[in-house]
């Protein structure tokens, strides 16, 4: 008991207050994130769209995101992730507030493309600060810390939603607001005077940097290819947001506020296990290894969903899903960030983020399609089979990066 005591405390010391303070911010930010899972449910009982319009919609939450992140990295190597942040955690709060007036396809597919390119442009900046204020040796930490908050946020978001939705879909969409609200007023409060890590140390600093090639983060091939794969991990694992609430309403026949608590458990895994996870694998095998094995382990938990074994398998599924999510996507901040120089780290996380958001604009289509003409059964043999080909290739690329450095 003492050794895992130690174990847990170990895994969050030497984190900087500022990293503590970003956490904090997520949190409260993705406490309010109920739209997205109940998003999928809401079109189909709430507003009766069929399951294209509803793939279209998300398609354009995917669309989006990819604007969003592209203008967020330029924006943040321009203006500054605290302008960057501050803005978007502002402007979203009427967006959310004016999403549940438009209630047709039309109307809603706008304002959400709208909504997540605004709320979007936040998610490289705030990348940026991350690496900015934490310390080199405590960056995927960091990220992984980042993430916990958001997963902490994401068990409390869907089990809230699936509580309001019980009584109206439209006190989402206000929960949402106030959420960005609070976190908007938190990180103005701690972080508009707070000065980054590496202008405190600037000189050592800049001798790192200076050491590292200028590279253009969209004609270097190997990030390229590296971002492809991201893509595609994100077309498969993210099915997630999109047509697994669905699954679990329309094949095993679950509540809102069912499926709200079975979301809101992966927030709760990963809360618990992520950081002393990452600290453990961290320092014993490669990247290349974790990723490998991440990207495997959450293919075989969308493989079980073949089967049919009751509300516990479903459980235990989302346990995997869980794990090999803590095992990839920290990681790949980490990759993002080190292949980055200082003077284009927006350029970079901004270009990494656009890979996952590119892929919300095919997936949740390619997921209803597939789940609506073939079945749910071969929509997730393919997403367990593509995401074990991810793993292979994120092996494969990061042995090529490594070798030419």
């Amino acid at each position: 008991m003492r050794a895992l005591v130690r174990l847990y405390i170990n895994s969050y010391k030497g984190l900087s207050p500022a990293a503590w303070l970003l956490a904090l911010v997520m949190l409260i930010n993705r406490a309010g994130s109920m739209v997205i899972p109940f998003l999928g449910i809401y079109m189909s009982s709430e507003l009766g769209f069929s399951k294209t319009q509803i793939g279209l919609v998300l398609g354009c939450f995917g669309l989006g995101s990819v604007c969003g992140s592209w203008l967020g990295g330029w924006l943040t190597d321009k203006f500054g992730n605290f302008k960057v942040q501050t803005w978007s955690l502002i402007l979203v709060i009427p967006l959310f507030l004016l999403l549940p007036n438009f209630r047709t396809f039309e109307g809603l597919a706008i304002m959400i493309f709208i909504l997540t390119l605004v709320a979007d442009v936040f998610r490289p900046a705030n990348s940026v600060s991350v690496a900015r204020y934490a310390k080199p040796e405590n960056i995927t930490r960091a990220y992984s810390l980042n993430r916990m908050a958001v997963n902490l946020g994401f068990s409390i978001g869907p089990a809230l939603g699936g509580f309001l939705a019980k009584f109206s879909y439209s006190w989402i969409f206000y929960g949402n607001a106030i959420a960005a609200a609070c976190a908007a007023i938190v990180f103005i409060y701690f972080f508009r005077n707070r000065k980054a890590r590496t202008e405190i140390g600037q000189t050592k600093v800049q001798e790192i940097e200076d050491e590292k090639p200028v590279r253009n983060a969209y004609k270097d091939g190997l990030f390229i290819v590296f971002n492809i794969l991201c893509c595609l991990f994100s077309m498969a694992f993210f099915q997630l947001l999109s047509t697994l609430p669905l699954f679990y309403k329309e094949a095993h026949n679950l509540h809102s506020d069912e499926i709200g608590l079975l979301l809101g458990f992966s927030g709760f895994v990963i809360v618990l296990f992520e950081m002393v996870l990452v600290h453990v694998v961290e320092h014993r095998f490669s990247v290349r290894q974790i990723m490998l094995w991440g990207t495997a382990i959450s293919g075989m938990s969308y493989l079980m969903l073949t089967a049919d074994f009751g509300i516990a398998w479903l459980y235990l599924a989302m346990f995997f899903l869980s794990t090999g999510e803590m095992l990839t996507l920290p990681f790949t901040a980490t990759v993002a960030i080190n292949r980055a120089s200082r003077s284009n780290q927006g350029a970079y996380m901004g270009f990494n983020s656009l890979a996952f958001a590119a892929a919300n604009i095919f997936s949740p289509f390619l997921g209803t399609y597939t789940a609506e003409h073939f079945g749910y059964s071969t929509l997730w043999t393919s997403a367990g089979l593509i995401l074990i080909f991810c793993g292979v290739g994120f092996y494969w690329i990061i042995s090529k990066m490594k070798t030419e450095h």
